[in-house]
């Protein structure tokens, strides 16, 4: 039975060794171009200040594309027309050094029933869908917590996408990777970034 047991856990080993091989790999390419791609969404980017993400934040608000999200914690912008139901994405960024250096966003239909096709397995072909039209081809990795996470790598810009049972929606990270986690965290440690402004 220990034999067993080795054996199967020796695969899994194995198995996440290759998936560590293949993403570093494709990190290690595209970081080598020595570009930059800064481009997020909607007008954002890597390296855009606080204020100006506000700024951007309050005009696309005017033009009535912008809304304040949930409880005011996040913004949101309408995609009905690229999903196959009604429903909006929700993002606020993590400022580092006063300036964007990730974007977590929340893609998430309007309704929900118990109805397969608005549920969140639904939800995740309509958004790989689109960030594949927008960003091109998403590589999978399987994850023991995510199921499933969809990579695409180009230059410095990182996006990762998931699914979240928790709440019925895919979850998308932007992170520019020329930025080192570990100083981000420490900086977290810090005095906290500029509050939230209504958008």
């Amino acid at each position: 039975m220990n034999k067993i047991l080795f054996i199967v856990s020796s695969i899994f080993f194995l198995a996440s060794c290759q998936m560590q091989s293949d993403y570093d790999k494709m990190v290690e390419k595209e970081m080598a171009k020595g570009i930059r791609q800064d481009s997020i969404f909607l007008g954002m980017t890597f390296g855009m200040t606080a204020d100006s993400f506000y700024e951007h934040c309050k005009e696309m608000n005017r033009k009535g594309y912008f809304f304040n999200g949930p409880s005011n914690r996040s913004v949101q912008f309408d995609i009905s027309d690229q999903l196959r139901h009604p429903g909006k994405i929700f993002f606020y960024p993590t400022f580092y050094e006063g300036k964007i250096y990730e974007m977590p966003a929340s893609f998430a239909y309007d309704a929900f029933t118990w109805n397969d096709s608005y549920g969140v397995d639904s939800l995740m072909v309509d958004v790989l869908g689109l960030v594949e039209e927008w960003y091109g081809e998403f590589k999978e990795f399987k994850h023991p917590e995510k199921e499933s996470v969809y990579v695409n790598v180009n230059a410095n810009r990182r996006i990762r996408v998931y699914k979240n049972r928790n709440d019925n929606s895919v979850n998308a990270v932007f992170t520019d990777l020329s930025i080192d986690k570990e100083e981000v965290e420490k900086a977290a440690q810090s005095p906290a970034e500029p509050s939230n402004k209504e958008t």
